[in-house]
């Protein structure tokens, strides 16, 4: 039998042109895609860079840095070859990574036309003399096509007390301060890793003007039968925080876990600042004492994923301080005690520019007792918290959660306060309170001072008796005239 093909002479035989077609068409692709690219020699054509400065803030001896990036630029229509020298060579403390590769010397790079590479650097500095910061200086050289282009490397390095888990249990490691190490001096910052215990027998103190660092998830515990005393003054504030130094983690909450008072009692905060936290202070249960847990004064505590000031069956006594822009809340009195807070403001506007998530829950929450793991419940009474010359403000419509269904104490006092709610807090629950907004020059700026005009600052408004005896405010002024509600006066 014939082949159809055969069969048919006049019809043309594909089968020999495909592989003729296929052909011409490879070597014309092939061409195109394996075209040699020009590579300028040009000395006119150089390099671009993203920056000239490539600057680590405040970096901790021996601990490295984050990693900065910047860009190396070919703005030019041929390919361009440079090669990269870390002018401290292999003594330097700067490390740099050229698009995925490690090293001090790079020749011969090859930069495509009007492309670019990564180029990734991170410092770690050894110890230096001096416990003051100090500049480390090195810099990147590009050599092409006989000009010579060069960015600098630039880090503060400084010297720190370190505090390192050197006790292990089965539920992690934790460090403990001791009697030669628990007066925390202000020579150089205290950076701490994990749990930091103060057992009973070793009460701390920390001086005014210690700084305080904490390592992610750092943690410093004051537990039963110890106290801590923190000692700063107006000028010379103790200062805690994570220990990333850099600009863009100065408003970044969740940095460590903060601080732990744990059934301690005659504990002491005096000027101070704790934020970036997750939990700025919490303070547990020490129901049924007569004495403070915490007596705390002029403190800032601030950007806090969860709350502010966490209080579990507890007693505390505050006065001129501020609390503001936590997300769970500035203020959680749970599971009842006594609390007393005196020309305090609580301001909390977190997540209104959408930057950590939006906040759910009032500023300030108070109850009186819990349900036990079994459903049990479990009454702590709530036998008093005051608030007399305070603010009470944020971005919610609501700002006072309350839940007396634990048992039938539940006291609580707002006296010449500004507060943000639709509970009645007058009668047994206050007297002299407003609900006007109470300006703040700029919240979203974290200035909770007062404008001119605001309703806290109007005559009457404050408590004088109240304010006379605390007549310093969280700026360092002494009132005259007319006093404020509020830790700020006008």
């Amino acid at each position: 039998m014939q082949s159809t093909l055969s069969a048919n002479p006049s019809r043309p035989i594909r089968h020999i042109q495909y592989p003729i077609m296929l052909g011409l068409i490879f070597c014309s692709l092939f061409s195109l895609q394996c075209k040699k690219e020009m590579t300028t020699t040009s000395s006119s054509a150089k390099l671009a860079f993203s920056t000239n400065l490539v600057f680590f803030d405040t970096v901790f001896v021996s601990q490295g840095s984050s990693v900065r990036i910047f860009v190396v630029h070919n703005y030019n229509n041929e390919a361009i070859v440079t090669s990269i020298k870390l002018a401290g060579n292999f003594t330097s403390s700067f490390e740099i990574n050229v698009d995925g590769v490690p090293g001090v010397n790079f020749n011969n790079v090859k930069i495509p036309a009007n492309d670019s590479i990564y180029i990734f650097t991170q410092v770690n500095i050894n110890p230096l003399n001096g416990n003051s910061p100090a500049l480390v200086q090195d810099s990147l050289i590009f050599t092409t096509n006989g000009n010579t282009q060069w960015v600098d490397l630039h880090a503060y390095g400084w010297n720190a007390y370190y505090y390192y888990p050197n006790n292990f249990l089965k539920n992690g490691a934790y460090s403990a301060i001791n009697s030669s190490d628990n007066v925390w001096k202000n020579d150089k910052p205290h950076v701490v890793f994990g749990d930091l215990f103060d057992t009973a027998g070793c009460p701390l103190t920390i001086e005014a003007g210690t700084l305080v660092y904490f390592h992610n998830n750092g943690e410093l515990i004051i537990d039963s039968g110890a106290t801590l005393t923190v000692s700063g003054t107006s000028s010379h504030p103790v200062i805690f925080q994570g220990d990333r130094l850099e600009p863009a983690y100065a408003n970044l909450p969740q940095q460590w876990n903060g601080l732990l008072l744990y059934k301690s009692t005659n504990c002491r905060i005096s000027w101070a600042v704790i934020q970036n936290a997750t939990t700025g202070i919490q303070v547990d249960t020490l129901s049924g004492h007569l004495r403070y847990a915490l007596v705390m004064d002029h403190t800032i505590i601030k950007v806090m994923a969860g709350y502010g000031l966490l209080a579990e069956g507890t007693n505390i006594s505050a006065n001129n301080c501020l609390i503001a822009d936590c997300q769970s809340g500035c203020l959680a009195l749970f599971y009842g005690n006594y609390y007393e807070f005196y020309q305090c403001t609580f301001a909390d506007y977190w997540g209104v520019d959408n930057s950590y998530g939006q906040r759910s829950s009032a500023l300030l929450s108070m109850n009186n007792g819990y349900y036990s793991a079994a459903g049990q419940n479990i009454f702590r009474a709530l036998d008093s918290a005051y608030f007399y010359n305070c603010i009470v403000y944020g971005a919610l419509n609501e700002e006072l959660a309350l839940d007396s269904s634990h048992g039938p104490m539940f006291n609580y006092y707002f006296e010449n306060c500004v507060v943000k709610t639709q509970t009645n807090i007058t009668g047994a629950h206050g007297s002299g309170n407003i609900t006007q907004d109470p300006l703040f020059v700029d919240p979203g700026g974290e200035n909770y001072t007062l404008n001119a005009g605001s309703p806290a600052s109007a005559p009457g408004a404050a408590n004088t008796t109240i304010a006379s005896k605390y007549p310093i405010d969280l700026a360092g002024n002494s009132f005259s005239g007319t006093p404020s509600i509020g830790a700020y006066w006008k």
